[in-house]
C-alpha cells in the first residue's frame, strides 16, 4: 500500500510518511461522537448527571478494553494484509469496519440478548430502545447463564494465554514461569475451568446450579469450537492467501472471520460492564476504529507496536472479568469497579512496558 493512498488513514501527500496521530484521526471523530452519544443516552435512561456519567464511563472503558484485547488483531490483520492487492487492502479497510462494528458489535450481542431471553431479534430492539425497564428485567432474569457462558469463555481465552509453552515473555514472572511449565499437561485450562465451575455451583440452588453448570459447558464448547476454528484456518493459511493474491476475495472472508475469532471476547466481557445493547455497540464500536487505524499504520509503516506487555495485561483483565462473572449471580459488584479493575490492569501493563523500553533504550 502506498503511503497517502489510503483516505482513512489521513496520509500525506507525495509518499510523506503520515503522523501517528494522522493515522488515527477517523478514530477520534468517531470517539467524539460516541462518547457524546453514551452521555446523552446515560441522560436519558436515568435522567441524572451521576446516570450520564456511568454510562459515559462505562462507553470509554469498553472502548480502551477493545482495543487492548484487539491489539494482536491489528498485528495479524498488518501481517495478512501486506500481501493483499491495494484495491482489496482498500475493502478491508472500509467494509471490513462496517462488518465490524454492526456485525459483531451489534447483531452478535443482539443474538445473545434473544438466545438467553428468548424472545425475537426485532422485539429485544425495540424493547431496548422503547422499554428499558423491562428489557433490564428479562436480561435480569437471564444473566445467571450469560454469566456462566461468559465467564467460562473469559477464563478459557485468558488461561490459553499463560499456559503456553513457546510463552517467552513474562510480566509477573514468578507466576507466568509457572504457568507455562505446567503448560505441557494436556487439557490442565480445562481441568482448572471445570474445577472453577464445580465449585460456584456448590453455592447456588439445585435449579441455579443446573443452569449454571450448563451454560458453562457451552461456554467451555464454543471456545474450544473457536480454537478448531482457528486451527483450520491456519492449515488453509496459504492457500487462501494466494487466492486472495489473485482476487482478493479468498484473503477477505479469511480475516473477516478471524477478525470475528477476535471480537468475541471482548463482546462476551462486555456483558460484564453492561446488559445495554446500545452502550455495548458504541463501546465496542469505538475500539474497533481503533483497531482498524492500528492496522493502517502498522501496513504503511512496516513496523510493529512496541509495548510488550500490554498484551499480559489485557489478559490478566480478562481473568479478572472471567472471576468476576462467576461472583455477580452471588453477590452484586457495581459495574463501575469491574471496568476500574480492567482498565487499571491494562494500564499498569502499559506503564511496565514503556519502563521496560527506557530501560532496555538507556542500556544500549
Amino acid at each position: 500500500m502506498q503511503q497517502g493512498s489510503n483516505p482513512l488513514a489521513g496520509g500525506t501527500a507525495n509518499g510523506a510518511q503520515a503522523s501517528t496521530l494522522s493515522y488515527f484521526r477517523w478514530s477520534f471523530i468517531v470517539t467524539a461522537v460516541g462518547l457524546a452519544l453514551g452521555a446523552y443516552l446515560g441522560w436519558m435512561t436515568t435522567g441524572t448527571i451521576g446516570g450520564m456519567l456511568s454510562v459515559f464511563f462505562i462507553c470509554a472503558v469498553l472502548a480502551v478494553l477493545e482495543i487492548s484485547l484487539s491489539f494482536d488483531n491489528a498485528i495479524v490483520n498488518a501481517n495478512k494484509l501486506k500481501d493483499m492487492t491495494p484495491e482489496w487492502q482498500h475493502r478491508f479497510l472500509t467494509w471490513g469496519i462496517v462488518i465490524a462494528v454492526f456485525g459483531m458489535r451489534i447483531v452478535f450481542p443482539l443474538l445473545i440478548v434473544v438466545i438467553a431471553a428468548n424472545i425475537g431479534p426485532w422485539d429485544a430492539m425495540v424493547m431496548a430502545a422503547s422499554q428499558p425497564d423491562e428489557y433490564s428485567r428479562i436480561m435480569h432474569d437471564a444473566h445467571l447463564p450469560i454469566a456462566a457462558f461468559g465467564g467460562t469463555f473469559l477464563m478459557m481465552v485468558g488461561l490459553s494465554f499463560f499456559f503456553d509453552h513457546e510463552k517467552d515473555v513474562h510480566w509477573v514472572r514468578w507466576l507466568e514461569d509457572k504457568m507455562q511449565r505446567y503448560a505441557t499437561i494436556r487439557g490442565i485450562e480445562v481441568a482448572i475451568v471445570l474445577v472453577t465451575v464445580l465449585i460456584f455451583s456448590r453455592f447456588l440452588g439445585e435449579a441455579e446450579s443446573e443452569v449454571f453448570f450448563r451454560s458453562a459447558i457451552w461456554g467451555l464448547l464454543t471456545f474450544l469450537l473457536v480454537e478448531v476454528l482457528g486451527g483450520l484456518l491456519d492449515s488453509t493459511q496459504q492457500q487462501t492467501l494466494q487466492a486472495g493474491a489473485k482476487g482478493g476475495l479468498g484473503a477477505f472472508l479469511y480475516l473477516e472471520v478471524l477478525d470475528a475469532s477476535f471480537s468475541f471476547d471482548g463482546v462476551i466481557g462486555a456483558f460484564a460492564l453492561t446488559h445495554n445493547l446500545f452502550v455495548i455497540a458504541i463501546g465496542l464500536g469505538i475500539g474497533a476504529m481503533y483497531v482498524r487505524s492500528m492496522t493502517i499504520m502498522l501496513v504503511e509503516r512496516g513496523t510493529l507496536a512496541e509495548y510488550r506487555f500490554l498484551e499480559h495485561g489485557a489478559f490478566y483483565a480478562i481473568i479478572a472479568l472471567s472471576v468476576i462473572m462467576f461472583v455477580q449471580p452471588l453477590v452484586h459488584i457495581p459495574e463501575v469497579i469491574t471496568g476500574l479493575g480492567g482498565a487499571t490492569l491494562i494500564g499498569i501493563s502499559l506503564w511496565s512496558s514503556i519502563r521496560w523500553n527506557r530501560k532496555r533504550h538507556a542500556e544500549a
